[in-house]
C-alpha cells in the first residue's frame, strides 16, 4: 500500500507522514513547486525532512501551469493578499491525483489541520477545495491530523488506515504538534520555505504592480519580483537594484530576455533595467543606482548600461529617489 502526501517541510506535513508511514504504508512526499515557494533552494533540506518523517521526496514543477490556469483567475477568488488559498489547494489535490497511477498509491495524505489557516482550512472550506480537487465521491484525501473530527474517509473505511491512531487536533495553538514533534526527537521543523509569498503583502504588491504595466508574467519575472528594490520610471521602464550581496548573486544569475544590466565602476549594487528603456529612463536608472552605492555627492562615475557606457552623479539624498521607487 502506497501514499502520496502533499509536502511543504513544514511540521504539519512531517507528522502527517509519520502517522501514516508509522502505520506500516509506503509514503511518497510529493512537493509541487508553483515558483511562490520563497527565494531559497530548500529541495535538500526538503527531502531530509521527508525521509526524518518516513517518506521519499518527489519535486513537481507545476510553475507554467499555475499561472496559466489559477494565478489570476482563482474560482474562490483571494485572501488578504494576492494569495488564491482555496483554488490553489484543490489544484495542488489535483495534480497529485493525477500522479497516482504512476507511485501505484491507493490515497492521498496532506497536513491540513482543521480551524488553522482562515481562508483554506475552515470546514467550509475544505469542503470546497475537496470539489475543486474532485474527491467529493471518491474520499481519497486524508487529513491525518483531523481525522477523528471529521468524517471518515475511503482509507479509514476500507481498512487500510486505522482511524484511531490518527488525530484530533484543531485550531490554531500548535502545543499538541510541539508535543508529537518532541515526542519523535524532532528539532529541526520550522517551516524551510518561509511560506507562500503571495501571503507577504511586500511581494503581492510587487505582482501587482507589474500586471499593471506588463503584458505577461513569466518565470523569470516571478524570480526576478523576490529580490531588490522594484523601481518605475517616468517613461515606463521598470530598475531593480540589489539591496545586499544575495540579491545582487541572485539577480545576476538569473538569465532575463527583458532586461539588460546596470553595472558600477565603483562598489554599489547590481541591477537590472528594462531593455527597451528610452534614453531619459536609461540615464535616470544609472543615477539612482550609483545613489545607492560607494558614492559621493558631487562626484562622477562610469556606468555600463547593457552595451552603452554613460556618465552618471547620485542623487545628493536617497530620499529623491523614492518617488520611482514602490517596492523595497
Amino acid at each position: 500500500m502506497r501514499a502520496l502526501a502533499l509536502f511543504s517541510g513544514g511540521l504539519d506535513s512531517m507528522l502527517a507522514i509519520k502517522a501514516i508511514a508509522e502505520q506500516g504504508i509506503d509514503v511518497t512526499a510529493i512537493y509541487i513547486k508553483t515558483g511562490f515557494g520563497g527565494t531559497k533552494d530548500i529541495s535538500e533540506l526538503m527531502s531530509q525532512r521527508a525521509l526524518k518523517a518516513g517518506a521519499s521526496l518527489e519535486i513537481v514543477d507545476v510553475r507554467e501551469e499555475y499561472i496559466q490556469k489559477i494565478l489570476f483567475d482563482p474560482v474562490y477568488g483571494y485572501g488578504k493578499n494576492f494569495n488564491p488559498c482555496i483554488d490553489c489547494h484543490g489544484y495542488m489535490f489535483r495534480v497529485a491525483k493525477g500522479l497516482m497511477e504512476r507511485f501505484g498509491a491507493s490515497f492521498l495524505v496532506t497536513g491540513e489541520v482543521l480551524g488553522q489557516r482562515p481562508m483554506s482550512q475552515r470546514s467550509d472550506a475544505i469542503r470546497l477545495v475537496t470539489k475543486l480537487a474532485n474527491d467529493a465521491d471518491e474520499k481519497l484525501i486524508l487529513r491525518p491530523l483531523s481525522a477523528r473530527l471529521m468524517e471518515p474517509t475511503t482509507p479509514e473505511l476500507k481498512g487500510w488506515v486505522d482511524r484511531t491512531r490518527l488525530h484530533a487536533i484543531s485550531g490554531r495553538g500548535r502545543d499538541t504538534q510541539l508535543s508529537l514533534a518532541k515526542s519523535f526527537g524532532w528539532e529541526d521543523y520550522e517551516s524551510p520555505g518561509g511560506g507562500c509569498l503571495l501571503t507577504d503583502e511586500h511581494f503581492s504588491g510587487k505582482l501587482r504592480e507589474f500586471m499593471a504595466h506588463e503584458e505577461k508574467l513569466g518565470l523569470e519575472d516571478i524570480d526576478l519580483l523576490k529580490y531588490g528594490r522594484h523601481f518605475r520610471l517616468p517613461q515606463g521602464a521598470k530598475l531593480i537594484v540589489g539591496r545586499n550581496k544575495e540579491d545582487n548573486d541572485r539577480l545576476e544569475a538569473i538569465g532575463t530576455s527583458k532586461y539588460i544590466p546596470v553595472k558600477l565602476s565603483v562598489v554599489g549594487p547590481f541591477s537590472l533595467l528594462s531593455k527597451n528603456a528610452t534614453a531619459d529612463d536609461l540615464a535616470l536608472a544609472a543615477k539612482i543606482a550609483v545613489t545607492y552605492a560607494r558614492t559621493g555627492i558631487n562626484e562622477t562615475y562610469v556606468v555600463s548600461v547593457g552595451e552603452e557606457t554613460i556618465q552618471a552623479s547620485p542623487f545628493a539624498d536617497k530620499i529623491q529617489t523614492r518617488k520611482y521607487l514602490f517596492c523595497t
